[in-house]
């Protein structure tokens, strides 16, 4: 199985009835090797895919006449945002346990939490809230790790949006997974149910650490990641203290680890990735091992700040992500692409590491390859995926506007995002959600929180 392989979905989430879509006017940002900015662009939908894309005089409007335009006049069309790591449903959690150290954080206040409140009806409402915030501030595309996630791929099918669902896996009683020796059938189950469910949305594996799953857990994950041909994720290298007892425990470093359990490959999708060393970062630009970034949930913990030039000098495929709204506290990628920025230029005390056409590659072309959809979406270009924002630019912060690349990483939000396109199907429409009731699902979600609330007093 791959991500993309059929278009069982294409009528119900591309076609938009038969009618083409054209998007015109303002700048394209394609992302596109080798393209600058394409001013008064014109890109012309249909089917769900990109069938014509250049400036206004070069290109042709569908010939039946039957098409819905969008003005994007003093905006700019990019490709949807990809958040390579997140875990959707923890916006339940958002602000619950801030300013704690991760170990303290993690196994004190979040584990409690989720066993105390996660359930299918729960988790429903959080990813669902997930999606809302996602859209709105400019997603498109994202992956995800957590736990009851049948009712993540239904949230995530409900709002229209691309991605990879993967079912946690712990050696630890889990939600919904009460004996961590069901852990990999439940697992297994997920992949087999949900993987022919719809042509946007791909079942995995993610295994949350190489110290809360055994190496026969990680061993057994990744085989039924590769008997369906799909990627598997895990937290690696997070904190000093994982790295330390990693030592401890395995005798050697969490990369060398992995490797002698046979897991470096390009399959597997490496998260964090903060406290390498350079035979490390070498081991995994030769196994071909792709890398999501983090860094505002990285410095919101405490762990630091990933080596991440050094990491693109060896070659590794790399993406950005914004880890869940426990810790970060917000999915906007837009905030994020700025942060991983000039973290980076304090980190190696250079103006000139992590410049911003590289730190929108990391949130579009980078994630696309991160998940093997590099063919598929991250760039906007005849025969891909329709998968698009509109970025209103008429706003104070974005004026003068010199760069359009420079303007979305370093001025730019996701509040600026107008219009959200999904595989050619209108997500949100100048602020306006199409797929989802933001008040209804905000309003569940605030009745969660106050159960949560309860269970702290």
């Amino acid at each position: 199985m791959t991500l993309m392989e059929d278009d069982r979905d294409s009528q119900a989430h591309g076609r938009q009835g038969g009618m083409s879509l054209v998007i015109e006017g303002g700048t394209a940002v394609t992302m596109a090797q080798g393209q600058g900015p394409i001013p008064g662009a014109r890109i012309v939908v249909s089917d769900g895919r990109i069938v014509d894309i250049g400036k206004i005089g070069e290109t042709q409007l569908p010939p039946d006449g039957r098409f819905e335009m969008i003005d994007a006049a003093d905006a700019i069309v990019l490709p949807g945002l990809i958040n390579a790591h997140t875990h959707a449903a923890m916006t339940l959690f958002r602000g619950l346990a801030d300013d704690l150290p991760l170990k303290q954080w993690l196994f004190e206040k979040i584990f409690p939490a989720e066993a105390a409140v996660l359930n299918p009806e729960t988790v429903y409402w959080g990813a669902l809230l997930g999606c809302l915030e996602m859209i709105a501030s400019g997603t498109t595309c994202f992956v995800d790790g957590y736990f009851f996630q049948g009712q993540t791929v239904q949230a995530v099918h409900t709002a229209g949006l691309r991605g990879l669902m993967a079912q946690g896996v712990i050696d630890f009683p889990a939600p919904g997974v009460p004996d961590p020796q069901d852990n990999l059938r439940s697992a297994r189950e997920f992949i087999e149910k949900w993987g022919r469910f719809s042509d946007l949305i791909t079942p995995g594996i993610f295994c949350h650490s190489p110290l809360t799953c055994s190496g026969r857990t990680l061993r057994d994950a990744w085989k039924i990641s590769k008997e369906h041909d799909l990627p598997l994720q895990i937290h690696l290298s997070e904190t000093v203290e994982e790295v330390r007892e990693t030592i401890t425990r395995y005798g050697e470093r969490p990369v060398h680890y992995l490797d002698r359990l046979g897991l470096l490959d390009s399959s597997l999708i490496a998260v964090h990735c903060v406290h390498l060393d350079i035979e490390e970062i070498e081991r995994l630009a030769e196994t071909g091992v792709k890398i999501v970034h983090v860094p505002e949930s990285n410095m919101k913990l405490g762990s630091g700040v990933a080596p991440v030039a050094a990491m693109m000098r060896a070659g590794i495929a790399m993406g950005l992500g914004t880890d869940g709204c426990a810790s970060n506290n917000d999915l906007d990628l837009f905030c994020e692409m700025e942060t991983a920025a000039k973290t980076a230029k304090v980190f190696d005390r250079d103006p000139l590491s992590l410049d911003a056409g590289t730190a929108l590659g990391l949130a579009t072309t980078g994630g696309a390859a991160v998940i093997g959809l590099e063919r598929e979406i991250g760039t906007l270009e005849k025969g891909k995926r329709a998968d698009m924002i509109i970025v209103d630019s008429a706003a104070p912060h974005l004026c003068p506007m010199y760069d359009p690349v420079s303007a979305l990483v370093y001025s730019a939000n996701g509040s600026d995002v107008r219009d959200v396109i999904v595989n050619g199907r209108i997500l949100m429409r100048k602020r306006q959600f199409t797929t989802i009731d933001a008040e209804e699902v905000m309003g569940k979600v605030r009745e969660i929180g106050k159960r949560i609330e309860g269970l702290r007093n």
